[in-house]
């Protein structure tokens, strides 16, 4: 359910400015949105899972903190992230 540590550390490094970035927007909205994703497909399967479902709002609403925040600070960085992820609007 959860994304390996392996994987995270992938998406940190693709996604970072220089390198050891893990706080940048870009960062945490790369990386929610790989946690989203992975909590989707499980709960796809196992649809009475209430506590994951709560997770996944939790997750989806942080995110959605991140892009609001991106595009009111830089509109190109937000429309770049948002294109790179295929993030719906």
């Amino acid at each position: 359910m959860a994304i390996s540590q392996e994987q995270k550390i992938k998406i940190m490094e693709e996604h970072a400015k220089k390198p050891g970035d893990t706080g940048s927007p870009e960062v945490q909205i790369a990386v929610l949105t790989a946690e989203i994703l992975a909590i989707t497909e499980h709960l796809q399967t196992h649809s009475k899972d209430y506590s994951s479902r709560r997770g996944l709002l939790a997750k989806v609403s942080r995110r959605r903190q991140f892009l609001d925040y991106l595009k009111r600070d830089d509109l190109n960085r937000y429309v770049s992230i948002i294109t790179r992820l295929s993030i719906r609007k």
